[in-house]
């Protein structure tokens, strides 16, 4: 990507906002809010909601998943089937020209249990868990938090069918540990958290939560063990960890990355959905939702990655692994620069130049700003040497490198 060509750049100043993630994600360029709750992502930030996207992605196809693609535009009828129409307060609902109701999917329990009515009979296909990564929608009375809390976000919904109570619980510590892995690939370390089912669930359900201070959940939880609860439910404030029994629990701001529900028996009986066993009995089985918000993710990552110039992208995340800039107007490093650029690109690495004719001052502090996390300077200083200068955006040092032994090292 040339820079003078990208479209949506850095600006020198951002709308007021209560979270790092907002200010410094459409200060960079990344994003913009059309109105609360509700943003554009522009192409930096399309990359990084499509790198996050792919490695979820990845993690729920090695669990067995199965992905589809469901619609966002529901019939009122299954949500009033569900109950759901009188009961799930952040439900957007419509109406169209022709005096009909609809909803706009906030989760997809109504859309997916008439499906798998519709194409699974027996407990041979089970376990069954098909997944997506779709927008969803939900009528937030206060969008907060950036991306972290929008009206609209990026989430994948995974939903499990399950024989048996046992069944579940098997697949309930695969999905667990793979969530773990999920937010330990990009840079996230999170808390398993016993929570209230909310309207999905009269039973305990499960929060992964990321210790921010820009979270919107208050947790209580263990520093000598992996012991954690939602306050809203907690019951040991102050006293010791109920699992280790050695510390008292200590407080935290934090922001939900991830769910699981034990939906019981909830939906099949709404749907009239139910497996014949291998006795040939109708049986109501299991069924579990896993979720996991891949925009939401985005936010709490810009949340703990950045400085006081601007976002640090874990590399597996970030729009580019390298950002190439040439400092000053002398031709031969303008050529230079350009013939890596090239030789880049022909290597098939991701690579971003700034090819604008604008003081090295600006160059360096968009380049901080956008936080890609190497970046590679090309000087006449640095010519004199054969060499360009590396730096990494989470270290103050630089070093010089051949471009020759840099090409042959990429």
């Amino acid at each position: 990507m040339l820079y003078s060509k990208l479209f949506g750049k850095t600006s020198k100043t951002s709308k007021q906002y209560d979270t790092k993630n907002a200010a410094l994600l459409e200060q960079a360029g990344f994003v913009r809010q059309l109105m609360a709750g509700v943003y554009t992502y522009l192409p930096l930030g399309l990359r990084v909601l499509n790198k996050i996207a792919a490695i979820v992605r990845q993690g729920m196809n090695e669990v067995d998943g199965q992905e589809i693609l469901m619609p966002i535009l529901h019939p009122a009828d299954i949500w009033k089937q569900s109950g759901g129409w009188d009961n799930v307060d952040v439900l957007f609902k419509l109406k169209s020209r022709a005096d009909k109701d609809y909803a706009l999917g906030q989760s997809e329990e109504e859309v997916v249990t008439p499906l798998i009515k519709d194409l699974v009979t027996s407990y041979k296909d089970l376990p069954i868990k098909p997944y997506q990564i779709h927008w969803k929608y939900r009528d937030e009375l206060r969008a907060k938090s950036g991306i972290m809390r929008g009206r609209e976000f990026l989430m994948k919904d995974m939903y499990g069918w399950f024989k048996d109570q046992n069944q579940f619980d098997v697949f309930y510590e695969q999905i667990k540990g793979k969530y773990l892995d999920i937010y330990k690939k990009v840079g996230l370390t999170a808390k398993v958290t016993e929570a209230s089912g909310g309207a999905f669930s009269k039973k305990i359900s499960y929060e992964f939560m990321v210790l921010t201070d820009a979270g919107e959940d208050n947790i209580l939880y263990c520093e000598d063990c992996d012991y954690c609860v939602n306050q809203e439910i907690a019951k040991d404030k102050g006293s010791s960890c109920p699992k280790c029994k050695n510390k008292s629990l200590k407080p935290a701001k934090a922001s939900e990355v991830g769910n699981i529900f034990d939906l019981g028996n909830k939906y099949q009986e709404s749907f009239n959905l139910s497996f014949l066993d291998q006795d040939g009995k109708k049986q109501l089985g299991v069924m579990g939702c896993y979720g996991l918000g891949i925009s939401r993710l985005m936010g709490v990552i810009v949340e703990k990655y950045n400085d006081e110039k601007g976002i640090i992208w874990p590399e597996i995340v970030a729009p580019y692994q390298f950002h190439l800039l040439h400092i000053g107007k002398d031709e031969n490093v303008i050529a230079k620069a350009n013939a890596l650029y090239k030789q880049l690109l022909d290597r098939n690495i991701e690579i971003m130049y700034d090819d604008r004719d604008i003081s090295a001052g600006e160059k360096l502090a968009d380049s901080d700003l956008i936080g890609i996390p190497t970046r590679i300077l090309i000087s006449a200083k640095t010519l004199l040497q054969d060499s360009v200068e590396i730096k990494k955006r989470d270290e103050e040092k630089s070093s010089l490198i051949k471009i020759s032994d840099f090409l042959k090292t990429i």
